[in-house]
């Protein structure tokens, strides 16, 4: 501190006796000093010492001294030593920290330094200036500059993306700083590109075409691989932003045959007999190897870049280094969890993969497929929450679009397939879970079975025939109809209950023959209708209410009508009797809006961080999504008779004249297209002759010019043929005769008076063609009011018909009801347009009646 307070003396000169200048003062002098000192040795005494108090007063420093350090960047260039001063400077200014030395400073804010970031940075040309300094070797200059640069892209990082992407060579600059032999500036360096391609894809795709690949990788070779340090993990995080999210950089990167560069870095031979166990770095290394793997093959890119990755991954032995880790001793929870989501991915659509993986047997005695010994994992309610939501993630990609892999799972529950009872199968284990008293076991057994159902109805039929083993030797029960027994008992939880509506409701879905075993199971009617017609006020609850809405919607939706009273509209006549449609179709869309659906809607992957945030699956969100609006609008469709609102009941003498209206509205239809056509030809036409028109006006405008040219040429040539002999020569001594000017303004004359009469005749053309055009829309609006006029008549004859009907039906009296033939128009558009009679003048509704 001494030497401090004689710098400042030296710069400022020694102050009165008894006078203390003020920080502010002392500030203001010592940029006066750097900005205008005539000596290079006071400007750099005087950056010295702003250099000391910029970290205790960093506001008087920076309010101040900012255009004087930024002039001193600018003048002072050759001297290294003042430029490290001004560049540590500005880094301390527009420091995200606090400083210790500036804790009782009341002027200091919370956000001090992005203020001074934005300040900066309000002159592009800040930065160019900055980014000039990387290029300077000196230690002190290039990591100060380094430093800054991070700083300023943490506080601003868009603005500071913008002003390096519009910088000379600015990329450039920065990657080159990666080949530093100097660790400290390579390492710096990394830490900066890591902030520099945060969300940028412009950004990430030059840096990767800056050779950006190999430099990690020689990077992480040389420290070690997984084994390194902290920087091996700064060159994963950086290749992650690279990649992640972005198509163009993982197609390069696959081109490339960097995978091949990955598949030994997960060689953990050297880790399998050290008894110590896993070093916190190495965990953490490892986690982002395998976040750079998911980034290639995670569900949310394009599906032709994680095809041709899951191929590579096989083919490299990525995969197969994998599953080594997934079934090795010794390997951390988090690891391992990590692990089995990123080979779920590697496999998910992939049917080579998918075979790969079933074929791999954990190191058991005896042993086991490693599909079992990861369902005993996820069964087991003393494991970790996060460790079985990841093997159920597993088992889901493994079935995704795996229709052998679904038919295996299913066959083991059949009882041809019973040959060795002592063996745990995948079928067994699943069953296990779901009759558990765990309810998350439940939960995870219900929606692992679930998904050996999606797009599979011939395994929804085989699953029918699964029959379950009841005490006392009574008959056997199928799983549909235990997993429905289930369902009503009181006792059991509702995060099973959950699980096992999306079970039943995936499995209903697009298989009459399961509504029909749904519905023949005593009971289940009526339990839906209870849990529909409840109304508990708790969120979860409401849930419940309309999985069942859903599940009694696909009961009609997907019903072949073969049971007695239980026919479509039976079901449909029992939700408007006792629970009432607009009740129904409430329940139904508080599914959509539970926080549950949001959460699943978003990813194939489960995510909890508590058990009882599991409720709803990907996939049977997809299921509802695609079918709510079809549930809703198939209810809604029958009136309080039971009567589907789309079908009208007529006696023959009324759909006879149904059928007469029918045949004048096609007829109408005819020519209204033919009218539409005639008119579509003729605006081509007119539009034709408008561009002849212009084209003609223009060369008309351009032979009045010429003629008023050759007029005036004329009238100079009979001038000078009065003044002259009447032949002239040329310079080049060729004869040449006055009278060719006259000649050929006649010609242009005659020329004229043929185009004017040609554009006579056109407009003439035009005039008739726009006459036909409007006596054509007027006969399309004359037809136009006599549909309408038609569609009245016929509105007016309906309800007559209705009315004399129910007169007819009150008396007691028979009435004859007519089915319509499939090849006549929708009936249920002709009611709607009958009661409501269209004024549009687009041709296209009168197409759609």
């Amino acid at each position: 501190m001494d030497f401090l307070k004689s710098g400042i003396k030296t710069v400022l000169g020694a102050s009165e006796p008894g006078q203390q200048p003020s920080p502010a003062e002392t500030v203001e002098k010592l940029v006066d000093h750097a900005a205008s000192a005539t000596l290079l040795e006071d400007r750099r005494d005087a950056c010295r010492a702003l250099r000391a108090l910029s970290r205790k007063y960093r506001v008087e420093v920076g309010a101040q001294g900012m255009p004087a350090m930024v002039q001193v960047l600018q003048n002072d260039r050759q001297d290294c030593e003042i430029i490290s001063y001004v560049l540590e400077t500005l880094c301390n200014i527009v420091a995200t920290q606090e400083f210790d030395e500036e804790a009782d400073n009341p002027m200091v804010s919370l956000n001090v330094g992005e203020q001074f970031t934005e300040m900066f940075l309000k002159n592009p040309e800040n930065v160019t200036l900055i980014m000039g300094y990387l290029e300077e070797y000196d230690f002190r200059v290039r990591r100060a500059a380094i430093q800054l640069l991070t700083t300023l892209i943490q506080n601003k990082t868009r603005d500071l993306q913008e002003h390096i992407l519009v910088s000379p060579m600015g990329v450039s600059k920065l990657m080159d700083l990666l080949s530093d032999s100097r660790e400290v500036i390579r390492n710096d360096a990394l830490l900066l590109l890591i902030q520099l391609t945060k969300g940028n894809s412009n950004i990430q795709k030059i840096v990767a075409f800056e050779n950006a690949f190999d430099k990690i990788f020689d990077i992480i070779r040389d420290e070690g691989c997984s084994d390194g340090g902290i920087v091996v993990e700064d060159c994963l995080i950086l290749l992650l932003n690279l990649l992640k999210n972005n198509s163009s950089n993982q197609q390069f990167f696959k081109e490339g045959s960097y995978i091949q560069r990955l598949a030994p870095m997960f060689d953990l031979s050297s880790t399998e007999n050290d008894e110590t166990g896993w070093a916190p770095q190495k965990m953490s290394n490892m986690h982002c190897m395998l976040q750079v793997v998911r980034s290639l093959v995670t569900p949310s890119n394009q599906q032709q870049v994680v095809s041709s990755c899951q191929y590579t991954m096989r083919k490299s032995g990525l995969l197969e280094a994998l599953c080594r880790i997934l079934m090795g001793g010794g390997v951390p929870a988090d690891v391992l969890m990590e692990t089995i989501n990123t080979v779920a991915e590697v496999v998910r659509g992939n049917a080579e993969n998918q075979e790969q993986l079933r074929k791999v047997m954990a190191p058991s005695t005896p042993p086991r497929p490693v599909i079992v010994v990861l369902l005993m994992t996820m069964i087991n309610e003393k494991q970790l929450l996060a460790l079985r939501c990841s093997v159920l993630y597993s088992f889901q990609c493994y079935l995704f679009r795996n229709s052998s892999g679904q038919q295996a799972v299913v066959q083991t529950l059949l009882p041809s397939s019973a040959t060795d009872v002592s063996t745990l199968s995948t079928g067994q284990l699943l069953c296990t879970g779901l009759f558990s008293s765990d309810s998350l076991a439940n939960w995870f057994s219900a929606v692992a079975l679930m998904h050996t159902l999606v797009e599979n109805t011939h395994q929804k039929q085989e699953l029918l025939r699964v029959l379950l083993a009841t005490p006392g030797g009574h008959k056997p029960i199928t799983l549909l109809e235990q997993c429905t027994n289930l369902l009503q008992q009181e006792s059991y939880k509702l995060q099973s209950k959950v699980g096992l509506l999306m079970l039943l409701s995936m499995w209903i879905a697009h298989c009459p023959s399961a509504v029909k075993t749904l519905l023949q199971t005593q009971g289940t009617m009526a339990y839906l209708t209870a849990q529909i017609s409840g109304n508990e006020h708790d969120e979860n609850e409401h849930l419940v209410q309309g999985l069942c809405a859903f599940l009694m919607g696909l009961c009609i939706q997907f019903n072949d009508n073969n049971l007695p009273s239980q026919k479509r509209d039976d079901i449909c006549q029992l939700i408007i009797k006792r629970i009432g449609q607009e009740h129904f179709c409430n329940k139904l869309n508080e599914v959509s809006r539970h926080e549950a659906y949001s959460r699943a809607c978003k990813q194939p992957q489960i995510r909890a961080k508590s058990a009882g945030e599991l409720l709803l699956d990907y996939e049977y969100c997809k299921l509802f999504k695609g079918l709510e609006a079809l549930v809703v609008k198939l209810v809604t469709g029958f009136d309080v008779n039971g009567i589907e609102l789309t079908e009208l009941t007529l006696s023959s003498e009324a759909s006879a004249l149904v059928a007469q209206y029918k045949g004048i509205i096609r007829g109408l239809d005819t020519q209204i297209n033919s009218l539409q056509e005639t008119v579509k030809k003729l605006e081509e036409c007119d539009s034709e002759r408008e561009e002849k028109l212009v084209e003609v006006q223009s060369l008309n405008r351009q032979l009045v010019d010429q003629n008023t040219l050759l007029k005036a040429q004329l009238a100079a040539a009979k001038k000078d043929d009065a003044e002259s002999s009447p032949t002239l020569t040329s310079s080049n001594g060729v004869n040449k005769t006055n009278e060719s000017a006259p000649n050929d303004a006649h010609l242009y004359y005659a020329q004229n008076v043929c185009l004017q009469q040609e554009m006579e005749v056109l407009r003439q053309r035009l005039h008739e063609a726009v006459e036909s055009a409007i006596t054509s829309k007027e006969n399309y609006q004359k037809l136009q009011k006599d549909q309408e006029d038609l569609l009245e008549l016929l509105t007016d004859q309906e309800n007559k018909i209705q009315r004399y009907t129910a007169q007819m039906r009150a008396a007691g009296l028979p009435v004859e009801e007519d089915e319509i033939s499939e090849d006549d128009v929708d009936e249920s558009q002709i009611k709607n347009n009958s009661t409501t009679p269209s004024h549009t003048d687009s041709p296209s509704h009168m197409q759609n009646i």
